[in-house]
């Protein structure tokens, strides 16, 4: 019964609306809620507070979040480097991974619907290596994988640590929370043991991707780990001192957070993130921590311009010198380097066409051709 029943949900949802069309209802039902959410939580905040403990930070906490943040991004880079080699294109320079790996996310972090912005970017790229939209489409949903399982795995065991911490955001009973996990985990424990008896070939038609074996998986989880984990530790240092929140706290938090931003594909998941962070860590709810609200605003604050901002103008300048120099300086070298072929060989056939003795080249009699 209850199988017939989900049956006939499920092709009601294929057919009548629409997996993409519930995607965006779903889209901007959370965005809804999370600037209702953010309206009523910034209502009577006082900015000049906001801008005081912006500005009051310590110094020795914004080179650390730099630090982490500049940490994330690298590791960002090694989503495309193994993306690459996972769908037979590991002869790609590490350079080229890097700089479209770097690109597309910090500009998908800003622009929102990082997969289509980011599948944009990195095709720009890595078409003039051979790739075409297929393969991109393959790397995307390699690194994309990559992503989910690093997330499976911080959450997991953070919110089996403190259930709590997710209580707060997705406001379940902690029980809830932890069985969750467990179940998440055991999830992935099963997915790599799955994947390590054979290879395993996902998609159907032209587009398939080979999944990687155990020990590839693996080395994707740990890339996963390290990446949420300097994001994390970058949103730990710029917090506020007062109170102490411990960082499995503000991790779980934090990623969470991160992921209701991430769902509704709003630019830098700006008022879902922002909304979730103060709903958690300002109602005093599950034992969590409570901030100043003004004090954490200011510390999300630092964090976009640290995490999303800055990155972005970075992203903008490397392209743009990109393309400078593949329309502009590549092309003067290209040309420079014709005509000094050009005027080489011309030097070289000068002498023996003023050679009385000696045919120039063309027509036997010595004329040139046409002539």
């Amino acid at each position: 019964m209850a199988g017939s029943l989900l049956s006939r949900v499920g092709h009601l949802l294929r057919t009548r609306i629409g997996w993409h069309r519930l995607g965006l209802i779903l889209s901007v039902l959370i965005l809804g809620v999370a600037c209702y959410v953010l309206w009523k939580m910034l209502h009577g905040i006082n900015l000049a507070e906001v801008g005081e403990a912006f500005t009051s930070k310590p110094v020795h906490a914004l080179l650390l979040a730099a630090l982490f943040v500049v940490l994330g991004y690298f590791t960002l880079t090694f989503y495309d480097w193994f993306g690459l080699h996972t769908i037979g294109k590991g002869h790609i320079p590490y350079r080229v991974a890097a700089l479209a790996g770097f690109s597309s996310y910090s500009i998908g972090h800003n622009v929102g619907a990082t997969v289509f912005t980011g599948g944009t970017v990195r095709y720009r790229l890595y078409s003039g290596w051979g790739l075409t939209v297929l393969d991109v489409a393959r790397l995307a949903f390699v690194a994309g994988l990559t992503f989910w399982l690093g997330n499976i795995t911080v959450l997991g065991i953070g919110i089996f640590i403190h259930p709590e911490a997710a209580s707060a955001v997705d406001q379940l009973p902690p029980l809830a929370n932890r069985i969750i996990a467990v179940t998440a985990l055991c999830g992935l424990v099963a997915y790599v043991m799955w994947i390590g008896r054979k290879p395993r070939i996902y998609g159907r038609g032209s587009w398939y991707v080979t999944l990687p074996a155990r020990g590839p998986t693996l080395l994707q989880i740990v890339i996963g780990v390290v990446d949420l984990t300097c994001c994390a530790l970058a949103m730990f240092v710029l917090m506020p001192a007062h109170p102490d929140a411990d960082f499995i706290t503000v991790a779980v938090v934090f990623i969470t957070a991160t992921l209701l931003g991430f769902a509704s594909h709003t630019p830098g998941g700006i008022g879902v993130f922002d909304a979730a962070m103060l709903v958690a860590f300002t109602s005093g709810k599950w034992g969590v921590p409570v901030f100043d609200k003004e004090e954490l605003l200011a510390s999300l604050l630092l964090f976009r311009v640290f995490y999303y901002l800055m990155p972005f103008a970075v992203a903008l300048v490397l392209l743009a010198s990109r393309e400078v120099w593949l329309g502009g300086v590549s092309g003067l070298r290209d040309a420079l380097l014709f005509r000094t072929k050009e005027a080489k060989a011309s030097s070289e056939a000068g002498p023996a066409c003023r050679d009385p003795g000696t045919a120039c080249a063309g027509k036997p009699d010595g004329t040139a051709p046409g002539a």
